[in-house]
């Protein structure tokens, strides 16, 4: 399997993107709103990709809720995590159980599609960003804290591994990483107290499956975005935190990668730094050229596979029965019971 998550252009593969997904390189592809018209179609594709790939791909998707979730028709509208705590006026308990059950809910969901992971839940604070605000669970790390690891019992209950994002947290700078380069000029007591805390917390408790990093430099530990950042990842997460789960890179096209250099140079430096699989997003020329030019010895690393191996999805139940379950019409009525209070 190869160290490369793609993307495709709709409803079906196009022919290109047939040979592309062959790629030897080439080990996971993620989905966005512009491939999904309908479940059947969902699953015409999805069963076109498992199909079509030498190796074992890891599907994945972003569906964590409120304005990012990639699937709507047919599947459960699940709220941002921002208005659950929000909504139970507090009720930490309440709170907790909507959690639980949201996260079920979307994982198993998911899965009856065969899509392996949703890139889930967002660990960061709901501070000064915009682009991260409802989707954050809270303003404070331990509430954060609290109700993510219910979500992703939830998802573990389901048969789903959680992906934490944006390590070491996002949420406290203001430029969107998306169209800009954000630089969090705090000091590393400070980021380390706060934002990385949930993180280690979460992953002391053995909740986390794999970590996404941000695009955002911390000058006061490395000068290097963190997602390009050996200091980060291979100092710092795996050493002083122990993680042994997988680390993708969040989208290289995004303006906070553009200034490590042209797109091979940053899924490289990406690799090189720590991260197991990368991401090369809604650039199809820009994929093409990493494909083509990426060392060949940039295969998985037999620790990066292994690790990669233990977030394939853990159930074959289809929609249809899963929906006549107890379990799925609880969480139904409860996301009901939600929005209507």
């Amino acid at each position: 399997m190869g160290p490369l998550m793609l993307d495709v252009s709709g409803f079906e593969l196009t022919h290109e993107e047939i040979d592309i997904l062959d790629h030897p390189l080439v080990g996971g592809l993620i989905l966005f709103s512009r491939n999904y018209h309908d479940q059947k179609q969902l699953s015409d594709l999805v069963r076109h990709i498992r199909s079509v790939t030498r190796n074992d791909v890891l599907i994945a998707t972003d569906h964590e809720g409120g304005r990012v979730q990639r699937f709507r028709q047919g599947f459960s509208d699940i709220p941002a995590m921002g208005r659950i705590h929000l909504q139970t006026d507090g009720d930490i308990q309440l709170s907790g159980y909507l959690c639980e059950q949201f996260g079920w809910l979307m994982a198993a969901e998911l899965l009856t599609f065969d899509i392996d992971i949703s890139f889930a839940p967002v660990l960061d604070i709901h501070g000064v960003s915009a682009v991260i605000g409802d989707r954050s669970f809270h303003q404070q790390p331990d509430i954060i804290v609290q109700l993510a690891s219910k979500f992703i019992k939830g998802m573990h209950r389901a048969g789903m591994s959680a992906t934490g994002k944006h390590f070491p947290g996002h949420g406290n700078i203001l430029e969107d990483s998306h169209i800009a380069m954000p630089v969090d000029k705090r000091s590393r007591e400070e980021i380390f107290a706060l934002d990385m805390a949930i993180f280690k917390s979460i992953h002391q408790q053995g909740l986390l499956d794999a970590v996404m990093p941000a695009h955002v430099i911390y000058p006061d530990v490395d000068d290097l975005p963190a997602g390009f950042s050996q200091q980060w990842i291979k100092q710092i997460l795996r050493q002083e935190l122990d993680f042994n789960g997988v680390v993708f890179s969040d989208d290289l096209s995004m303006q906070g990668a553009v200034q490590m250099g042209n797109i091979v140079d940053r899924a490289e430096l990406a690799i090189e730094a720590g991260c197991d699989m990368v991401l090369v997003c809604n650039d199809p020329k820009g994929a093409v050229k990493v494909i083509d030019e990426l060392p060949s010895g940039m295969s998985l690393h037999k620790n990066s596979l292994e690790r990669i191996t233990r977030l394939r999805k853990t159930t074959s139940v289809d929609f249809s029965t899963l929906k006549k379950t107890t379990e799925h019409q609880i969480a139904s009525k409860v996301l009901d019971q939600f929005y209507a209070n």
